[in-house]
């Protein structure tokens, strides 16, 4: 098969006393995500998409919660290993579709950095990845700025072998 489609999704709470990091770029805001790692939702749910459309399971599977050398970590770092599970499985990344669902704080300012350094992790054109922002117009938790969102959206291409 030589292409292969993935999603993902994260959700993480807004908290007092964290920094707010998106696509691996800190954004200025009173409250961060809550969790284990930096809890960038974007990153998660783009390694998650990754990992399902190669079949390597999910994030939790490999970097769980529960083993204390991911806590604080940098989900930029997660997301460098799971590109080297995606080329040793013989995949290239093709491209990336994504969205941030939250109510504040505003995103537009920030989706170009985050484009560049998804691109440098990743190895791949900053063209063919799309981040969009978008809000729940005050409706249900995000609404309510409990706190964040994200998809994702990833199409593999099956490597040359030759």
């Amino acid at each position: 098969m030589p292409f292969r489609v993935g999603i993902g999704y994260d959700v993480h709470r807004l908290t007092e006393g964290r920094k707010l990091v998106l696509g691996g770029v800190s954004i200025p805001f009173p409250k961060g995500l809550a969790g284990h790692s930096d809890a960038d939702v974007l990153v998660h749910a783009i390694c998650d998409a990754l990992l399902g459309a190669a079949a390597l399971g999910d994030i939790g599977s490999h970097f769980p919660d529960s083993d204390e050398k991911f806590k604080d970590i940098s989900s930029l770092q997660l997301l460098k290993e799971v590109a080297v599970m995606i080329t040793h499985s013989s995949y290239q990344v093709q491209n990336i579709d994504s969205v941030i669902i939250a109510q504040l704080p505003e995103l537009a300012p920030y989706i170009s950095g985050m484009r560049d350094i998804l691109s440098k992790n990743l190895d791949i054109p900053k063209s063919n990845i799309s981040i969009k922002a978008t809000t729940t117009e005050h409706l249900g938790f995000i609404g309510r700025g409990e706190g964040i969102a994200a998809k994702a959206v990833v199409l593999l291409k099956k490597a040359n072998t030759n």
